[in-house]
């Protein structure tokens, strides 16, 4: 309806389409924030189910800082009825076990898990959002913070919420 009511009546309306949006803050769960909620198992020491297609599924990871920002280009010039992808794109993704490894790697820490060979429901084997039309639209804009920098961060917080 944004975009509709953007285009007839030539209001200037945006519509992002997110993805994987994180950031040091985000709480996941385990149907919903994969990064996060397996930062959070790897460093309480839970076991991770991984739900079908052993471990392969890829997912792209936007930080929040870097998805503000995209707000920002828009807010100082708006479209009418624009509607975006909004994601990590090529620039930030990884599968489960690729982020296994990384937390490994970035903090230490091996991620218990088993595997459920069902798939958890409407998921799919692949998501690398296109952000090529935002791009295109505000070139100065562009990813400032990456996959690794991402784990720290959440790595981090998960932490000192964990130590008070």
């Amino acid at each position: 309806m944004v975009q509709e009511y953007g285009n007839y009546f030539g209001l200037k309306t945006g519509v992002f389409r997110g993805g994987c949006l994180t950031g040091p803050f985000h709480s996941g769960t385990q149907l919903h924030g994969f990064l996060s909620y397996l930062i959070y198992c790897a460093l309480i020491k839970k076991k991770y189910t991984i739900m079908g297609y052993k471990g392969k599924q890829v997912r792209d990871n936007i930080h929040s800082n870097d998805l503000v920002q995209m707000f920002e280009y828009f807010y100082n010039d708006p479209k009418k009825g624009a509607v975006y992808n909004v994601g990590g794109g090529r620039f930030s993704n990884c599968s489960i076990l690729e982020a296994m490894e990384m937390i490994k790697s970035l903090l230490n820490e091996k991620v218990m898990y088993e595997y459920s060979e069902k798939n958890r429901s409407g998921d799919h084997k692949w998501w690398i959002s296109d952000v090529n039309k935002f791009k295109s639209q505000y070139p100065n804009w562009n990813y400032k913070i990456n996959l690794s920098t991402m784990i720290k961060e959440i790595g981090d917080m998960i932490d000192m919420r964990l130590s008070k």
